[in-house]
């Protein structure tokens, strides 16, 4: 097995281009401990774990 080396590859490649709206987060929660356990200080971030998988 050949050896790879990762940076000969680089420009076969077109550099990678991102679409990423703009969040407008205007409320963060007032206490900072229910947000560290909720894993976020914006409320419109929160997104609790169902436990259900998406099966079609």
């Amino acid at each position: 097995m050949g050896e790879y080396k990762f940076e000969e590859y680089f420009d076969q490649f077109p550099p990678a281009m991102a679409y990423v709206p703009w969040q407008n987060m205007d409320k963060i929660y007032e206490d900072l401990d229910e947000a560290l356990q909720i894993g976020t200080i914006f409320p419109e971030l929160t997104k609790p774990f169902t436990g259900r998988r998406c099966v079609k």
